[in-house]
C-alpha cells in the first residue's frame, strides 16, 4: 500500500493531466493524472504552477472522485 512519502517520490514530468469541470470552465477546472498503479495527481487549472496532490486510488473513492470522469480508466 503506498503511503504519502510513497505517493509524492513518483516522478510526474511526463504525467498526462485530464480536465473535468463542474461547470463553466472560465474560473479553473481540476486536473487528474495517473502517476503509478494506484496513484493518482490531483491539480487546479488556477494554479498550472502549484504542486498537485497525490492521493491513492482508494482515497479518491472515498473523496468521491471518478477518475472515468476525466476519461481515465481506474
Amino acid at each position: 500500500m503506498l503511503n504519502g512519502s510513497d505517493l509524492y517520490a513518483l516522478d510526474i514530468d511526463s504525467a498526462s493531466f485530464r480536465q473535468a469541470c463542474g461547470g463553466p470552465c472560465t474560473e479553473g477546472c481540476v486536473t487528474l493524472a495517473r502517476i503509478g498503479d494506484n496513484a493518482w495527481a490531483l491539480g487546479d487549472s488556477k494554479r498550472p504552477d502549484a504542486q498537485p496532490l497525490r492521493f491513492t486510488t482508494e482515497e479518491l473513492d472515498a473523496a468521491g472522485i471518478d477518475p472515468t470522469r476525466f476519461g481515465l480508466d481506474v
